[in-house]
């Protein structure tokens, strides 16, 4: 069964948060897809991998060519796994529906928007319902996470 992790971003953005998680599941050897709420923000934060930092190099590529399957990490807009990830990032507003095929989901959500704190909590109730392993991680002031909840797969 999958571990999924919730993350309450509050003083850091998306956009210094993501590519730090995806850099951390590259090293461990893992594939990862990153499904993202919009075309438009899909194609934001593709332009943003590959910038985000001087000293780092993220390879990954866009849903909908002919490498998807050889991509150690893929932004898509859909429910597809076209590389073959273990680990599915939901992030822009995208919402965790099913953790079967992966063994980590990880899903971002923003603490400003109201919204994505309501579909967060639905989300949460759906899959601890299902029984999935959950874990609630939430920034500090410093942006340090911490963790603040957790609910455990039955028995």
């Amino acid at each position: 069964m999958a571990d999924i992790l919730f993350y309450h971003l509050e003083t850091r953005s998306l956009d210094s948060v993501l590519p730090l998680l995806l850099e951390k599941t590259v090293e461990r050897g893992w594939r990862a897809v990153v499904e993202i709420g919009s075309r438009e923000r899909a194609e934001a934060l593709d332009s943003h991998l590959w910038t985000f930092r001087d000293d780092s190099f993220l390879p990954h590529g866009m849903d909908g060519e002919d490498s998807d399957a050889h991509q150690p990490v893929l932004l898509t807009t859909g429910s597809n796994n076209a590389n073959g990830a273990n680990v599915r990032f939901f992030v822009d507003r995208a919402v965790p529906q099913s953790a079967d095929g992966y063994d980590r989901l990880v899903y971002l959500f923003s603490g400003h928007d109201p919204d994505a704190l309501a579909e967060a909590r639905l989300a949460w109730r759906a899959l601890k319902d299902a029984g999935h392993p959950l874990t609630y991680w939430q920034q500090e002031d410093s942006g340090r996470w911490i963790e603040k909840a957790k609910a455990n797969a039955p028995s």
